[in-house]
């Protein structure tokens, strides 16, 4: 397969989310004005509620089965490794380039979460199919490479869903705290009328000004959670937000915490959809022709059909506030994109020789190759629900968006050229 071809399989996917995200743009604007904000926020309820369990579930009912967990078992880990090494990555563009705080949680996620989805499904069967292809027979690489993509969309989901939604929840909760603090915390005069040069302001070792106030957490359902917080301005003007909490009560909110996002609606949805799978008499159920209910199936199928062009009109119209009022420091994008598409799948390339060096993969190539696509692939679509969701960092997630995809065709079609070569 030569480059060019290479290129144009890669830019298709690419291209899609782009001419669907102007679209969500024009929509958003004032001219249009039919995807306003508070469109995009009951849409995104749906994508999250409705369409994304639905595509989790169809996905991994119709494609996995028990004897693929087995003999796939790596893939989890090497999906697992990709959150793994990339949020310690994500974590060190914060350290060095310091975002805002509510914004570390959405760095940390585009650099760790990948679009195991939509654009594996299309890239994978695409290069089956082309002639010259390194993966052996044209329709049995498609339909293996259909079944490792729908494999790797549901996993990727199941730690997109757990992993970064806690990182998003964990900035909208910082972002709610930062605009209480703002909003409660008076600014106090200066009272010692005995000041010279060095006033109160400038001593290091005063008293910190303490006020309690009670910070609301997001919940998926605007039910309010109130939990205790003492907000501190200190001598310099900093403010800092401290829960007043015992060590069990600290375990329990953390049992609770992991619960509730195990809930969550495309979590559910995935366990369901692996149980569905791994077992043959309720797969019977509902996949088939001579399925007694395949019209569930079916049904759920057609749901989950419209997550991807509803996720990518909000992350479009997005786009048009965030150009306005987006707080993203350009470094820090670079530092994203450096991350995502140089360091990342250089790890990859090792990690995957490693394994096989080890005798822990298939010796079929396609799955080698799927492999180490998964550590080159932009940010996961589902990040642009979550900050929608929590209402933090939409405007700079579309923007992260809109340069890591646009960088997207050409780092996949590089780096693709060089595992294919390395694996023919």
């Amino acid at each position: 397969m030569g480059f060019f071809t290479l290129l144009e399989v890669a830019t298709m996917p690419v291209l899609q989310v782009l001419i669907i995200s102007i679209l969500g743009a024009y929509m958003a604007t004032n001219y249009c004005n039919l995807l306003t904000a508070d469109a995009r926020r009951q849409m995104n309820k749906i994508v999250f509620v409705v369409f994304t369990p639905s595509l989790m579930f169809a996905s991994l009912a119709k494609t996995v089965t028990l004897q693929d967990i087995i003999s796939w078992w790596f893939m989890p880990i090497n999906i697992g490794l990709v959150f793994l090494i990339g949020g310690c990555l994500g974590w060190v563009v914060v350290k060095i380039l310091k975002p805002e705080p509510h914004l570390e949680g959405l760095v940390i996620a585009t650099c760790s979460a990948g679009n195991l989805g939509n654009l594996m499904l299309i890239v994978v069967p695409a290069i089956c199919n082309e002639k010259g292809s390194p993966f052996g027979d044209q329709n049995l690489c498609n339909s293996v490479g259909l079944s490792y993509a729908s494999f790797s969309m549901a996993l990727g989901g199941f730690f997109i869903w757990s992993y970064t939604y806690h990182l998003i929840r964990t900035s909208g909760i910082t972002y709610r705290t930062m605009q209480l603090a703002k909003e409660t915390i008076p600014k106090l005069p200066n009272k010692d009328f005995d000041a010279d040069g060095e006033t109160k302001l400038l001593k290091e070792d005063d008293e910190d000004e303490k006020f309690a106030v009670v910070v609301s957490s997001p919940d998926l359902y605007d039910e309010q959670n109130e939990t205790l917080a003492i907000i501190t301005q200190t001598s310099s003007g900093k403010v800092v937000a401290d829960e007043k909490q015992s060590v069990s009560d600290k375990i329990v909110s953390v049992l609770h915490q992991i619960v509730e996002e195990l809930l969550a609606p495309p979590t559910v949805g995935a366990i369901l959809g692996f149980a569905f799978g791994a077992t043959p008499w309720l797969k019977s159920l509902i996949i088939g022709d001579g399925a007694p209910l395949r019209v569930i199936q079916d049904s759920i199928k057609l749901l989950g059909d419209g997550t991807i062009p509803c996720i990518t009109l909000i992350l479009g119209g997005n786009l048009t506030q965030g150009l306005r009022s987006a707080r993203l420091k350009p470094m820090v994008i670079i530092g994203v994109i450096v991350v995502r598409y140089v360091v990342l799948p250089v790890i990859g390339m090792g990690v995957v020789k490693a394994a096989g060096d080890f005798g822990l993969l298939p010796a079929d190539p396609l799955f080698r190759y799927v492999l180490m696509l998964q550590f080159t692939l932009p940010p996961a679509m589902n990040i642009g629900t979550m900050t929608q969701l929590f209402d933090v960092g939409q405007e700079e997630c579309s923007i992260l968006f809109l340069w890591t995809y646009l960088i997207a065709s050409l780092a996949i079609t590089l780096w693709s050229t060089v595992y294919m070569y390395i694996l023919s």
